[in-house]
């Protein structure tokens, strides 16, 4: 895997992955930043949360649940001073479906965050990481 971060003006930036996707990240004004992209923090909390939500999905699909609807709701913490490193991050899932199993929507977290989600794994060599979820049953709401 390979990527390209390129200088555009002031703290501007574009991203560019190899599979040609883009991103834009900017500094704070603080910083001389224009606001004109993502902070690359604010990047690195969404590739987790962008990995575990495909795992969570994927793994319930197997699982033959009947899921609509998947959010991730992460928050984060960081160190008061330089490095302004990630201390804490909880991710709590959304999850909408008919007749979702309980047992199956922690079986897929608990897979995600230890076998599959390499950023979570990754991550959580040196940030305590914590997940919860909240199941809504569809069934239930009509």
């Amino acid at each position: 895997m390979k990527a390209k971060i390129k200088w555009i003006d002031k703290v501007n930036f574009r991203g560019e992955s190899d599979s040609g996707h883009q991103v834009m990240m900017d500094g704070p004004k603080e910083l001389g930043g224009e606001n004109k992209g993502m902070r690359p923090m604010e990047l690195m909390l969404l590739g987790m949360g962008g990995c575990t939500s495909f795992d969570v999905v994927t793994i319930l699909k197997k699982s033959r649940q009947s899921i609509k609807s998947c959010e991730a709701l992460i928050s984060a913490e960081r160190a008061s001073e330089a490095p302004k490193v990630f201390t804490k991050i909880h991710i709590r899932f959304m999850i909408e479906g008919n007749d979702l199993d309980e047992g199956s929507v922690e079986r897929a977290i608990r897979l995600s965050a230890e076998k599959y989600c390499s950023a979570t794994i990754m991550m959580s060599k040196s940030v305590e990481i914590t997940h919860d979820y909240r199941i809504i049953n569809l069934k239930e709401i009509t």
